[in-house]
């Protein structure tokens, strides 16, 4: 994935370094605590707790968003802003999210306290995005998705979040799920909006070079390693088939993959009413 020279948009809250109080632990604890969060829909705050108890993660890498060793920082900073510039162009009024990189643990205004064992989240209540680094070694070493563009894909996917809070969908599926009269009834709302946080993925995907100058573009593979990650995350694949289907907040890899693959052959938003198929 092509990304170097593109256009960044500052304003990135930079908390590395700043420490969360907590105990150094295994990366292994990441993993339970975003099959947990993902797959088991645990709320945050719960386990957040939980991963409190057993110990946080090592430390990202460190370093001001802006400097030109902070390789990590500058990709957050080129990705974040290349993303709201597209959905500046797909909604008028659009406003960006704030965005706040951290290393074990963080404050939220709204949301608990946020920990990387989490997994990158946003926060609906602060319109924030929150994202421990660590997790892209997650990703690459644990659930086999590395690249770019798979690092991309999550921050696209939470910036889609932050675009169903704009449009209301966000309260919409609380609301239906309130109403709902059973657990799976609930779940099947919350995989209806991980699904489209995907497709909105993928259409952030196929729009990507047309906006700040193109410097921003998907290389050959880049969709690739991108279908990879949506396929590592898939509440089927990290429960180990050992959850029911009743349980799946974010959907299955076939799903994920398919939702992403479809934002991105179509470039619409439009295209990507996932509860339509509820």
């Amino acid at each position: 994935m092509r990304w170097r020279g593109g256009r960044r948009g500052g304003g990135i809250e930079d908390r590395r370094g700043m420490g969360a109080g907590v105990a150094g632990g295994g990366i292994g604890v990441a993993v339970l605590g975003i099959i947990g969060y993902l797959v088991f829909g645990i709320d945050p705050q719960i386990t957040t707790q939980v991963a409190g108890q057993l110990g946080g993660v090592g430390q990202a890498e460190r370093g001001e968003v802006g400097t030109p060793e902070d390789e990590a920082g500058q990709f957050v900073d080129v990705i974040g802003t290349n993303v709201n510039d597209v959905w500046a162009a797909q909604m008028q009024g659009y406003q960006a999210p704030g965005f706040v990189l951290y290393e074990q643990g963080t404050s939220t205004d709204g949301c608990g306290y946020g920990q990387a064992a989490m997994g990158p989240f946003y926060c609906p209540a602060d319109r924030t995005v929150y994202l421990d680094l660590g997790f892209w070694r997650v990703m690459s070493e644990q659930l086999g998705a590395g690249g770019d563009f798979a690092k991309a894909y999550v921050i696209a996917h939470e910036i889609g979040h932050h675009v169903q809070t704009l449009t209301g969908a966000s309260d919409q599926v609380r609301q239906a799920q309130s109403r709902a009269r059973s657990e799976g009834e609930a779940n099947r709302y919350s995989v209806a909006l991980e699904l489209q946080a995907d497709c909105y993925a993928g259409v952030w995907a196929a729009n990507a070079a047309a906006v700040s100058g193109g410097e921003v573009a998907l290389e050959a593979g880049s969709l690739e390693e991108g279908m990879t990650a949506a396929s590592a995350i898939g509440d089927d694949r990290l429960s180990g088939g050992r959850a029911s289907p009743e349980s799946f907040t974010h959907g299955t890899s076939a799903q994920r993959m398919e939702w992403l693959r479809r934002g991105y052959d179509s470039g619409d938003p439009a295209a990507c009413d996932t509860f339509a198929a509820l």
